[in-house]
């Protein structure tokens, strides 16, 4: 296997050159869709990054961009990479104090924001920032009363870049040229579930040989494929889906308008291919159950009977064999009938191949989607090897991650923690020598993840290795498989399984408020709030009717014998949940201790 020998800044004028005028970016304004070409993507990350350097900006300094997903996010993501400086995302639903921890860690010389929400978070905290020089707005709107002298608009920089590029025509080209493959590209900071985050640094080496050798063998993309961004493009799976991979494979990146309008954008644009990480996934399948529910008795009938022929003739495709011809006449007829309708109303009507990535996944959800005739694949990998380390290559297994990735070296350690090593594994943690020794030793990645082999090499991941429930009975238990289970439910947000020491499993349940709300309201139970839906016994028994049915699945150990569902929703703002809405394990059982130790009789 070659090393990669380019950087992501010469991957864009190489891809401009070769499809000029071919779309590369649409992103819906106004509710029209606009289409920005390859050169044109060129030519606003030139003007953006020579407006950089005239604002003093140079090489090995660092840049943070702050705000939802828009072309300008990508554009200065890559016009800092091409000036030989460092960028760092955040997340837009990252709180003030937040937003201050990673400008003041990344030590960024300026940040670019995204509106006047953005804009104030910074505004609130910049006195306590004395490296921060500058902040760049890319929408102004509400602004114009702002006379802050740190504050600049998108356009000014790039109409300061224009007038470089007219004195120096040569200069952006040299400045790309100087792009080196071991410089670090952009750090991504971690979700921070045990912590403070971490900034991952990201060389070019690393990005560019993570999508090419470890995710195109399981993706198998092209220039002829679009996709959807709405994930934070901060976060290193969006980074690849709608930044570094269509550098490689040349495909069109459609922005969605917002989170709230993925499933209306996806149905606009019908992806070929669409990357989500669980909870997206949960609720698609979450908003079928519960349409199906509201639909005639015929439908669910017509419903229950087709789709098992979906899931008999994906058993066949996920093994790479022919479907017999019976079957496949039957799965006409189902497809027809039942699973396209299905499919057109979630918006994968074109969708050829779907990957869910970031968070373990329930095998139920996974094999809905498969039933719909969509192929679909789960993957493995981490923030510190740039998003893949496994996928199915050949044979897709329910609950199997695949095989680990060709472009990586694989193990197992004593205590099963997956251990990797290549060429996508990451520089280091900023400013943290100690974090960067405790993640690589003697050149290996330690991941924290514990994962199994099968005897055809396919992994399956068990949990986080500090996340792993040892009872007082001694018995090892995974909660995440557990909590997957209970969240295949349409009326269960999240599930937080309690039980270390302890003689039996309990469980903390959030509610899926518009699905339970909806429930209610069909069986005319009144409510107010979420707290009063929470609080009511008869949704009590709904959710203990959920559980009952998981906890027939499970061995007895593994059974949740008491629940309590959360008076309150789990918030970012209080430090529950992370930027990727992944739980925070040691925050909620100390917050919830009260209601904790009540199911254990210890309070």
């Amino acid at each position: 296997m070659s090393r990669i020998e380019t950087t992501l800044p010469k991957l864009l004028v190489e891809k401009a050159r070769t499809y000029g005028d071919r779309v590369s970016m649409r992103v819906k304004r106004k509710g029209i869709w606009k289409e920005i070409s390859w050169n044109g993507y060129l030519e606003r990350v030139k003007w953006f990054c020579l407006g950089l350097m005239e604002l003093g900006i140079k090489a090995g300094d660092q840049g943070s961009i702050l705000g939802e997903n828009c072309p300008e996010w990508v554009f200065a993501d890559l016009a800092i990479q091409c000036l030989g400086g460092v960028s760092v995302g955040i997340y837009p639903t990252n709180s003030r104090e937040q937003v201050k921890y990673i400008l003041d860690h990344s030590r960024s010389k300026f940040v670019v924001v995204k509106d006047q929400e953005q804009a104030d978070k910074v505004l609130d905290v910049k006195n306590a920032l004395p490296l921060l020089s500058g902040m760049i707005v890319i929408d102004m709107t509400g602004m114009r009363e702002y006379d802050d002298p740190i504050l600049i608009s998108y356009g000014e920089v790039e109409e300061l870049g224009r007038k470089a590029y007219e004195r120096q025509p040569g200069l952006f080209a040299e400045l790309v040229e100087r792009t080196a493959p071991d410089d670090v590209a952009f750090i991504v900071y971690t979700s921070g579930t045990t912590g403070p985050p971490k900034g991952a640094m990201i060389s070019h080496r690393n990005i560019i040989h993570q999508v090419a050798n470890c995710l195109q063998p399981v993706l198998r993309l092209s220039d002829r494929d679009s996709v959807v961004s709405y994930l934070p493009l901060c976060h290193v799976f969006e980074r690849n889906l709608a930044m570094a991979m269509p550098l490689v494979f040349g495909y069109t990146v459609n922005f969605a308008e917002s989170v709230d309008t993925v499933q209306q954008n996806i149905r606009e644009v019908s992806p070929t291919f669409f990357a989500a990480v669980p909870r997206i996934l949960e609720k698609l399948y979450s908003s079928v159950k519960i349409k199906l529910e509201d639909s005639t008795r015929f439908k669910r009938f017509t419903y229950s009977l087709l789709l098992p022929i979906g899931a008999k003739a994906a058993q066949f495709r996920m093994k790479g064999q022919p479907v017999p011809l019976f079957l496949s006449l039957a799965y006409a007829l189902s497809y027809l009938c039942v699973l396209r309708p299905v499919r057109e109303k979630i918006g994968l009507i074109d969708c050829r191949r779907l990957m869910s990535g970031g968070a373990p996944i329930a095998p139920e959800v996974l094999a809905f989607f498969r039933s719909l005739g969509v192929t679909t694949v789960e993957m493995y990998g981490c923030t510190e090897t740039c998003g893949g380390a496994a996928g199915p290559l050949d044979q897709i297994k329910h609950g199997s991650v695949g095989q680990p990735a060709l472009g990586l070296e694989f193990k197992l350690g004593d205590d099963g923690e997956i251990l990797l090593k290549g060429d996508s594994v990451f520089v280091g943690y900023y400013r943290d020598e100690d974090g960067t020794k405790e993640a690589v030793r003697e050149g290996w990645l330690h991941t924290g993840d514990i994962g199994e082999l099968d005897e055809d090499g396919h992994l399956y991941i068990v949990d986080r290795k500090k996340d792993i429930i040892i009872t007082s009975g001694g018995k090892n238990i995974s909660p995440s498989e557990i909590e997957n289970k209970i969240k295949c439910s349409p009326y269960v947000k999240e599930a937080i399984v309690i039980g270390e020491g302890k003689k039996y499993l309990t469980a903390l349940i959030q509610l899926e408020y518009d699905n339970v709300g909806n429930w209610a309201q069909n069986n005319r139970i009144p409510y107010t709030t979420y707290k009063s839906l929470a609080q009511n016994p008869v949704v009590r028994d709904l959710i203990k009717s959920e559980i009952e049915k998981v906890n027939e699945t499970l061995a007895q150990v593994e059974t949740v014998k008491k629940f309590t569902i959360l008076e309150k929703e789990l918030d970012q703002d209080d430090e529950e949940l992370t930027a990727t809405q992944k739980v925070k394990r040691k925050v909620v059982a100390n917050r919830f201790k009260k209601e904790i130790d009540s199911m254990y009789g210890t309070h």
